[in-house]
């Protein structure tokens, strides 16, 4: 059993830790940004295919004592690097936290790097390159007090960038934060879904993948540890087989999504063929005072402009109004989910919150509000 870590947006630990458990992973522990827990190499690869939540799954290589750069030099050139890398590889190293000696975090990954070089030098007489976009092996090192952990980046980009999203709109949710919105919340996929401000899709996408029981990473071009040493092909391809044969045919219920502007309607058009739901998930253009219930019942969801990057200039309040008056005068019988970043607009929606859940869409303090509308 090896020890893995998945780095998680603050304040979704216990969500992913939830998701991992589901997965099959062992000796779950949420911690702060992220989750431990233990699994054999299926768990690896399945967990980097299936989970949702996570930006990277890290596997644990080595812990040590660390007070000072020469602590940290001599630490990282006792691991044997020949089972994880030859010169021929390229390398990459990230770096965070620090301590009193260890402060910054440039320095201390070209220390990692540097003992990683010279002990290839030792033994080959030849030294990987480094390539910090495109790394054969990305290495992470973590300094914690007098500690430092070294792990190994088996994700390569991060997670959240599913890979059918090269059109955004001008604010978009990470897909993550979206697909943990939609986990919050509680939806059912036999429940109707619609985002009134759908932008580019991401919302009404990442609930459609999960009624379909779609994998979130068969979309990706590679996962980091497709160029490890010890890749298993035939392993991925299994995995990706069985989740190509468990996905649905067919949504349990329709799954909408609509916004004034039309271009970015057309991006989410794009983004939707780009993940096969292109059949699945409708999408139109049509503003917000047009919107009607399309069912008797169902989840309305939407991530309205908080006036941090989108509608600074814009009459905010009078549009969270409009929000308001639509989700009262055309919903009745659903349930809204509304996520706010700005407290005072939010007041102006009107309607009496059942329910509100702290979110960090980024760095930014939002709240996820609940509706009963009845």
């Amino acid at each position: 059993m090896n020890q893995y870590f998945a780095t998680v947006a603050r304040g979704l630990e216990a969500l992913a830790a939830q998701e991992l458990e589901q997965l099959g992973a062992h000796s779950v522990e949420a911690g702060f940004c992220g989750v431990s827990f233990e699994g054999d190499r299926t768990l690896l690869y399945r967990v980097n295919l299936w989970a949702r939540l996570p930006f990277r799954i890290l596997m644990h290589l080595d812990q040590f004592d660390c007070l000072d750069a020469d602590d940290l030099y001599q630490g990282i050139k006792a691991i044997d690097w020949s089972e994880f890398l030859t010169p021929e590889m390229t390398l990459a190293v990230n770096a965070t936290g620090k301590n009193d000696q260890l402060n910054h975090t440039h320095f201390t990954a070209l220390k990692v790097k540097n003992a990683i070089v010279d002990q290839q030098m030792d033994r080959f007489g030849e030294r990987s390159d480094v390539d910090t976009h495109e790394a054969d092996l990305r290495i992470g090192v973590h300094i914690d007090d007098n500690g430092c952990t070294v792990s190994l980046d088996s994700s390569g980009n991060s997670l959240h960038r599913r890979g059918y999203r090269p059109a955004v709109g001008a604010a978009p949710l990470k897909e993550s934060l979206a697909a943990a919105l939609i986990q919050m919340s509680g939806w059912q996929p036999d429940q109707m879904f619609y985002d009134p401000l759908c932008g580019s899709g991401t919302l009404p996408l990442e609930a459609s993948l999960k009624a379909l029981n779609i994998a979130p990473g068969m979309f990706r071009e590679h996962f980091g540890f497709e160029t490890w040493l010890d890749f298993d092909q035939d392993l991925l391809a299994r995995l990706i087989q069985e989740a190509d044969d468990n996905r649905l045919d067919a949504l349990p219920a329709p799954i909408w999504g609509s916004d004034r502007n039309p271009e970015v309607v057309d991006q989410a058009i794009v983004n939707a063929k780009n993940c096969g739901l292109a059949n699945h998930v409708y999408f139109s253009s049509l503003d917000l005072a047009e919107v009607v219930a399309p069912a008797d019942s169902g989840v309305v969801f939407c991530n309205p402009p908080y006036g941090e990057r989108l509608g600074r200039d814009s009459d905010l309040g009078a549009f969270y109004k409009l929000l308001g008056n639509v989700l009262k005068q055309q919903f009745k019988g659903w349930t809204a989910f509304v996520l706010s970043g700005n407290k005072q607009l939010s007041q102006t929606i009107g309607l009496k919150c059942a329910e509100r859940t702290a979110v960090l869409n980024g760095a930014l303090p939002c709240q996820l509000m609940k509706y009963e509308l009845y």
